[in-house]
């Protein structure tokens, strides 16, 4: 397996605890949208943790960008690459994932889940293939919405979200459970489901679909 040592081109905030990280991009390097890699930060001590990272630029972009929530109640990568600068340097492997667009569905993510996502609704975007595609978003605040505008932009009333643990919040308050896929959900036999985050909300998730119907092939998620 290939490894690249890149430089950070670009940091933005995207939300308070989420950064979007544009680096350098190896001659020929390719990725399908949905995929992740490998990423480490070249710091002293760091070098040889890594962690998997979805791209969330184009394929045809000249550069490559991963969309990271940071998390600094534990010492880990993400809150190392909270304080990286422009022009530090990260090392990445090949691309791979299952995550991957097979057709028209139901994007389903969690918090920082729609990372996968990100790179997939752009793409579609890109090619004017939105088509009749929903995305719904639990997150624990409104704060924590990733890319609100943009979603917003690209699938206008097809995103909804639902917040758990914001009393105020005008959007749909809880969790998505099968009790929330009934009343949201028409069809569960003829279409996709795609489904991220962490690892309780995936077997949560894909076990409420598939007693509602769906099909085990229809449901993509990282396995």
């Amino acid at each position: 397996m290939e490894s690249y040592q890149l430089r950070i081109l670009d940091k933005s905030i995207v939300t308070h605890d989420t950064y979007a990280f544009k680096i350098e991009k190896p001659k020929g390097y390719s990725f399908v949208p949905g995929q992740a890699t490998e990423l480490s930060l070249l710091k002293e001590g760091w070098e040889d943790v890594r962690r998997p990272f979805s791209f969330t630029s184009l394929p045809k972009d000249d550069f490559l960008e991963f969309t990271i929530k940071t998390y600094d109640d534990h010492e880990g990568v993400t809150k190392r690459l909270g304080d990286a600068q422009v022009g530090d340097k990260v090392e990445i492997g090949d691309a791979w994932g299952a995550i991957a667009y097979k057709g028209e569905g139901v994007f389903l993510a969690g918090g920082a889940g729609i990372t996968p996502f990100i790179s997939i609704l752009r793409d579609l975007r890109q090619k004017n293939e939105i088509g009749n595609n929903r995305l719904i978003f639990a997150n624990k605040t409104n704060e924590d919405i990733i890319l609100f505008e943009e979603l917003k932009t690209i699938l206008g009333h097809k995103f909804q979200n639902i917040i758990e643990n914001q009393k105020d919040s005008a959007f749909d308050r809880g969790r998505i459970d099968k009790e929330y896929l009934i009343k949201n959900i028409n069809d569960f036999k003829r279409q996709h489901f795609y489904v991220c985050g962490p690892e309780g909300f995936i077997i949560a998730v894909n076990k409420a679909l598939e007693e509602l119907g769906a099909a085990p092939d229809a449901l993509v998620f990282e396995k």
